[in-house]
């Protein structure tokens, strides 16, 4: 299981720091692809085989099924870590994710996310406003 948030700097070359825990459960090779909410997805291969596949399992007759599959296979890129723990994040990703010095990596279960520090401070001010119903709204739905 990913987890935990790590405050890291990302060089003028765009190379990030990934910390040792998580490169630990993420193993030698990894996926990172556009993420949702303006973040990138970090995968291990295990998980992202299982993403693939319920990616696979929608019809491609559905435009929604379509956009999606383009959405994170065009961006996916294979990520291996260097000697020092570092990712060269590709210039598509960061500016996906608006990334430039300061970035935040955060564990999430089954992947692991990478943000722009101010991108992460302002969509933690608005879940945390709201955290105490979207709880209440899961226990109802029985999740």
């Amino acid at each position: 299981m990913l987890m935990g948030e790590f405050q890291h700097n990302i060089d003028t070359k765009g190379r990030l720091f990934m910390p040792v825990k998580l490169r630990e459960a993420l193993g030698d090779h990894f996926i990172i692809t556009r993420g949702l909410d303006g973040c990138l997805f970090v995968y291990d291969e295990q998980e992202w085989n299982v993403l693939v596949n319920k990616l696979k399992q929608m019809t491609l007759m559905k435009k929604e099924a379509r956009d999606i599959a383009r959405y994170f296979f065009s961006g996916a890129t294979e990520i291996e870590c260097d000697k020092q723990g570092r990712i060269l994040v590709p210039t598509s990703l960061r500016t996906h994710a608006a990334l430039d010095k300061n970035a935040v990596i955060v564990g999430v279960g089954n992947r692991a996310e990478i943000w722009d520090i101010n991108r992460w401070n302002t969509y933690n001010e608005e879940v945390n406003e709201d955290v105490t119903e979207i709880v209440e709204q899961l226990v109802d739905l029985g999740l």
